[in-house]
């Protein structure tokens, strides 16, 4: 190996660690606030690939029906609540929601039908595939873990597996076996050096930085952050002082599926992306997340580009063998993790 090889392969490592590290976040963040550790996560980045893919090629993506699908079924949960209310209550109104809930839903299905989707702006395209895919995070939420909130871990992990084995079949059914792969934001490229760097790696590392900063702003400076971090630290003080778990855990799932669909639209131009393409990537941030224990963003972020750096040179070295050499981390943290935490049994919630 030379210097020129050396440098390529830590190129490739700093864009999927920041993919990676993106991902373990998200991870982190949901796991932390609801007790959720979101398996389907994946499926966000894949999905936010392929209808960015779809835009491009000029064809609506079915996948907005699931859209209007689950904002029907989240409209009626409401209803039902808030009728039940009322009668126990005898009086208050009707949720604002549903009617906001179904209308963007209809203006979903207007947009993609009736745009020209393969003539707009990236940037609209990028926008047009973010309103497709991030509320579905919400959604997720709000019909599958609203209801189990109160559920033990366990049963929260085999629901998260349950979810994450539909929405494969789901994106099978939406997007087909092909892969996708788009166009780059821009075709520029520059010469660092023995080094050539594509435009499509910088807005990677870019965005990706500016979402840790902007993660790092909200949780420090802004209400509803702290909101998230009370929620996260004590659910019990919590909801003691006012914060709304139902919130937490919308926003927790809404700030998961943003980064989600937006890492998809990023490496989307870099590398082809199928309809189980996303499962591998998160499986790989959730190493990171692990690394951090499942507690700390700043370990998480870590250990999420240590893995993107051993998978590069692993793939160098022993490409059959690079996938092995990744998930073969989690034994020494979860043995160190294992000897040196003591056990805590889980708070309870009733």
């Amino acid at each position: 190996m030379n210097l020129q090889i050396a440098l390529i392969l830590g190129q490739d490592g700093l864009i999927n660690g920041a993919i990676y590290a993106l991902l373990a976040l998200s991870i982190l963040l949901v796991f932390t606030v609801t007790r959720v550790l979101l398996i389907p996560q994946g499926e966000f980045v894949a999905w936010g690939a392929l209808t960015m893919g779809a835009v491009q090629a000029g064809r609506p993506s079915a996948l907005v029906w699931l859209v209007v699908l689950m904002a029907l079924v989240e409209a009626l949960l409401d209803l039902r609540e808030a009728l039940r209310d009322r009668r126990g209550r005898g009086g208050g109104r009707l949720p604002r929601a549903v009617p906001l809930k179904l209308g963007y839903a209809a203006l979903l299905v207007v947009l993609m039908y009736k745009l020209p989707l393969a003539e707009l702006p990236i940037a609209l395209q990028v926008l047009l595939t973010l309103m497709v895919v991030v509320p579905l995070g919400p959604q997720l939420y709000r019909l599958f873990f609203q209801p189990l909130a109160a559920a033990p871990v366990l049963v929260l992990l085999i629901v998260s597996i349950a979810i994450h084995l539909a929405m494969l079949g789901i994106g099978l059914l939406v997007f087909g076996p092909e892969g996708a792969r788009t166009r780059p934001f821009t075709d520029l490229d520059f010469e660092l050096g023995p080094l050539r760097v594509q435009a499509q790696t910088l807005w990677v590392l870019g965005v990706s930085l500016a979402l840790v900063a902007a993660l790092y702003l909200f949780f420090g400076r802004t209400v509803y952050g702290k909101a998230l971090r009370a929620a996260a630290m004590n659910r019990v003080g919590a909801r003691l002082m006012g914060i709304s778990p139902p919130f937490a855990g919308t926003a927790a799932f809404f700030l998961a599926s943003l980064i989600g669909a937006l890492s998809g639209v990023l490496i989307s131009p870099i590398t082809t992306i199928y309809y189980d393409s996303g499962f591998l990537i998160s499986l790989k941030g959730f190493v990171g997340s692990i690394i951090g224990g499942l507690i700390s963003y700043p370990l998480a972020a870590l250990g999420a580009l240590l893995v993107g750096a051993i998978e590069a040179f692993s793939a160098f070295y022993a490409s059959a063998y690079k996938e092995v050499i990744v998930f073969t981390l989690l034994i020494p943290f979860l043995l160190w993790r294992s000897l040196t935490t003591r056990h805590v049994e889980e708070e309870p919630l009733e």
